[in-house]
């Protein structure tokens, strides 16, 4: 049995799936209130493993309110899409999203997700996943189809590749699901680190 109460700081719906794919329920999803955006000069790597840290440290403390007598984990997540050291938006807006096709389109870019696992001791372990994706070239009807399902709003890259966009994939090497939004081996060998199983475990 787990000694430890799992905390997600993420309200994502694709991530707590993804979790309960591996035969992981965390006990509390929280959403961290961050600026997202990239500091200066910061390149696609160190923003994904900057913020999933920042994820971690600023939704511990509210878990700790809801199990204060818990030895708590705090896994968080944050995924980043990029063409070379160009960082793609989460897509908020029809024309954000658009650009992002354009410059997806016939192109590989990479998509980063780093990992944080906080324990309530301060103990703290990371990893960052790169992953290798590669689209096909887009027509005009074919981006305007997309834009029209509205799938992309709150994407990352502006596009879900569990959904319609993998149509457009033509290769991808590294980790499918954290493209969708966590890399499921690494957070299992994570969680294993603190002695909290999961189906991926080892």
């Amino acid at each position: 049995m787990n000694s430890y109460t799992l905390v997600l700081a993420s309200a994502s719906p694709r991530r707590l799936d993804l979790m309960r794919q591996i035969g992981v329920e965390p006990s509390l999803c929280l959403a961290a209130d961050l600026d997202e955006g990239p500091l200066a000069r910061e390149v696609p790597r160190e923003l994904a493993r900057r913020l999933a840290r920042a994820k971690a440290f600023a939704c511990l403390a509210p878990a700790q309110t809801h199990f204060p007598n818990d030895e708590l984990l705090v896994l968080a997540a944050d995924t980043v899409v990029a063409v070379g050291r160009r960082i793609l938006p989460k897509a908020e807006t029809l024309e954000q999203a658009e650009h992002c096709l354009t410059l997806l389109s016939g192109r590989p870019h990479r998509v980063y997700t780093g990992l944080c696992v906080r324990a309530s001791d301060g103990t703290l372990r990371e990893r960052l996943v790169e992953t290798r994706v590669s689209f096909k070239r887009l027509s005009f009807e074919q981006q305007q189809l997309y834009l029209a399902s509205g799938e992309w709003q709150g994407k990352a890259g502006g596009y879900a590749i569990q959904g319609r966009a993998a149509a457009f994939v033509s290769d991808l090497s590294g980790s499918y699901s954290s493209v969708v939004g966590l890399p499921l081996y690494e957070t299992a060998q994570l969680l294993a680190g603190f002695g909290y199983k999961s189906m991926g475990a080892s």
